[in-house]
């Protein structure tokens, strides 16, 4: 029997800080602009894709996973729902 896991939604910048209830720093901001990939499967390296259900953002490689999370750790008193970040499977 295969263990299939379901993740759903594409939640953008400002759905993700919402969520979390901080501001992201700008340069996070400007970063994750330039990086997003709205295609849920097969995240390319140097890409994020933030699925709703679980909350949860999968990075194309751990560059950019640990970049994201370097500019999130200080904020982590602040954050009222955890974020867990993931590397694609078929990149890392």
């Amino acid at each position: 029997m295969t263990n299939i896991a379901i993740m759903l939604g594409n939640l953008n910048i400002k759905q993700i800080e919402k969520r979390m209830g901080i501001s992201f720093p700008d340069e996070l901001v400007s970063f994750m602009e330039k990086t997003h990939q709205s295609k849920a499967e097969d995240v390319s390296k140097g890409k994020w894709h933030c699925f709703d259900i679980p909350f949860t953002l999968l990075c194309g490689d751990m560059e950019t996973a640990v970049k994201i999370y370097d500019y999130l750790k200080y904020q982590n008193k602040d954050i009222k729902e955890s974020l867990q970040i993931a590397i694609d499977k078929n990149n890392g």
